[in-house]
């Protein structure tokens, strides 16, 4: 039985995968987003210690509300990538159970594990930050080496993919990087149902006054949510592939 941490429970998720979801928010992240609205989830040390065995208890008393909508358990963060055995087991008895799985991540983890978290996984919500290398590390802190493993190990999956991608003003809000964009999706991510452009929000700002942390993008206005829409529009169009949905 392995033990790992968490930060919370959401127990009615609505936008982290098909249906209704359970959401459970591991602890520790690779990445130092400029934008990240949950720099309390960084660190291991922090959150709560929980067995899988324990946390399975609370998934199960769950189920009836997420069942009947076709949801399921999704595992985010933070990125669940970072406790690989413990999200692993999680898997592993959802499964067991029956449970339709999701992981909301970065793709930045170990990459001796993927293979083996993407059996037992339904569908990944995969975050894509940026279109190149020096794109990532403005942003989050590090090079796009560690998604193209992930990436690598999605290729030999039959995983499904939903593409998530925050718009930033002044960083990712413009046609030329939805070009890049739409080549990535085509020629490097397998199975794709999904492209959702998520605008750039201000609501994180204030935990980062909390920890006492500088907010790198202190005032970077928050993203038009209808010029966020019609740049997703844009995207999709760019997209060769016949399995996205069209109406989202």
């Amino acid at each position: 039985m392995e033990t790992g941490k968490i930060h919370s429970i959401e127990s009615m998720g609505l936008v982290d995968g098909p249906g209704i979801r359970t959401v459970i928010f591991f602890q520790g992240c690779k990445l130092r987003c400029l934008y990240c609205h949950n720099p309390d989830t960084w660190h291991l040390k922090d959150g709560n210690e929980v067995t899988t065995e324990d946390l399975i208890k609370k998934i199960l008393r769950f189920r009836p509300y997420f069942e009947r909508s076709g949801g399921g358990v999704t595992f985010s963060g933070g990125d669940p990538l970072m406790q690989p055995a413990f999200l692993l087991e999680l898997l592993k008895k959802c499964k067991e159970h029956g449970i339709h799985t999701t992981i909301d991540t970065s793709g930045y983890g170990n990459p001796d594990t993927y293979d083996e978290i993407l059996k037992y996984t339904d569908l990944v919500l995969l975050d894509i930050k940026h279109i190149n290398s020096a794109g990532y590390k403005e942003l989050t802190g590090c090079t796009s080496e560690g998604i193209n493993s992930f990436l690598e190990a999605l290729r030999r999956a039959k995983t499904r993919v939903w593409v998530r991608h925050v718009v930033v003003p002044g960083y990712t809000d413009n046609k030329e990087k939805m070009d890049e964009l739409s080549k990535i999706i085509n020629n490097e991510i397998p199975n794709v149902d999904k492209i959702e452009l998520l605008p750039y929000h201000l609501l994180g700002v204030n935990k980062y006054e909390n920890l006492g942390l500088d907010y790198a993008l202190n005032g970077v206005p928050h993203m038009d949510k209808e010029s966020c829409m019609e740049l997703q529009k844009y995207l999709i169009s760019k997209t060769s592939l016949n399995t996205v949905d069209k109406n989202i």
